[in-house]
Order: C-alpha cells, then structure tokens, then sequence
C-alpha cells in the first residue's frame, strides 16, 4: 500500500512540475504548481507527518500560491512576452549547463550516500515527543540557517515583486499622451418623477 501511494504523489508532483514549467500562460503554471504542492502533501502524508501536509495545504497550497497570482495579476498577464526571443545574450545556455551540472551533482550526492551509506548529520529527533516538536526541535537546531536563508529568500521575492510591479505602472504613465489627465465624463443629471 506505501508503494502505491508514494507513487500517485510522486505522479502527481511530477504532472504538475511538468505543467508548471512548459505552461505558457502564468496563471495555469500556478495552478500546476497547488498539484505539485498537493503531491507533495500525500508524501508528507504517508510519511507520518500530517502536521507538515495541513502546512502544505493551508500555507503553500492556500496562502502562497494565492499571492503568487496576486502577483502575476498586479504585473500584467495581459501582455504576453515572446520568450523564444533570447533576452540576453547567452542565458538559455547558461541555463542548460547549470541544469546539467545541478542534475549531475544531485546524482553523485545521491550515489555517494547510497554506496558509502553515509547518514545524515542532524541528530535524529526522539520518538516520544509530538510530531510539531519534533518538527521545531530540528528547525531550530540542525536546520536553522537554512530556515533562515529560505526567509531572507521569501523577502527578497516580495521585494522584487514590489518593484517590478512599480516599473510597469511608471511605464503606463509615461505612455500618456501629454501632460493631459484623462477627466471622467459627467453622466447627465435625471430627474426623478
């Protein structure tokens, strides 16, 4: 039974990472993307630790993906972008070889760990406390910088956003004809009878 249902959620993360990266339109890419969160919510599931899946759920699912839309929304998905024109010079190679090297290094980590049978470094958590302490006792202790660098991250996202979402409406000023304000026409007085 653990076998059929870590392979419909890996199924179902690998559908929506699929859909994710090959959508043209954005919004659709973010609506693969609550599918792959969804999958990897059954993983956390079936790996006993339902308090990480209702986090996946409510937090990503719910509240980030909502604001990644928000996003795509306050920036304009109304423009569509021809993303086959190279935007600068040599970054769809340069992508191509750090897929490779990543995938290539996540391969030799992986086969590494198996042949050597090295374990990890973080103290395993004690099996009589509860899942949500066991959860703060090793983000707090064994992963705290990443828990950090991925906040930093998250910040850094928002901020981006921010601006980007500034550059845009100063580009829709600027295309105004004149100093001319747009007036809203006055509808015409009714008398009610």
């Amino acid at each position: 039974m653990e076998l059929a249902v870590f392979i419909a959620g890996s199924l179902i993360c690998l559908m929506g990472a699929i859909g994710v990266v090959t959508s043209e339109n954005p919004v659709h890419s973010a609506l693969s993307l609550v599918g792959t969160l969804f999958g990897i919510a059954v993983l956390f599931i079936a790996q006993d630790a339902e308090f990480l899946a209702a986090v996946q759920v409510i937090v990503y699912a719910g509240a980030i993906v909502v604001m990644f839309l928000f996003v795509i929304m306050l920036l304009g998905v109304d423009r569509t972008d021809d993303i086959r024109v190279d935007p600068l010079v040599g970054q769809r190679s340069a992508a191509i070889v750090a897929g490779v090297l990543l995938a290539g290094g996540l391969t030799a980590v992986v086969l590494l760990g198996s042949v050597s049978g090295a374990r990890s470094s973080a103290a395993a958590p004690t099996k009589d406390l509860p899942n949500v302490a066991q959860i703060g006792q090793l983000l707090f202790t064994d992963y705290l910088w990443a828990f950090e660098i991925t906040s930093v991250l998250l910040v850094i996202a928002v901020v981006g956003a921010v601006v980007l979402a500034r550059h845009r409406r100063d580009d829709f000023v600027d295309d105004l004809p004149g100093d001319e304000v747009p007036e809203i026409a006055a509808a015409p007085a009714e008398e009610v009878s």
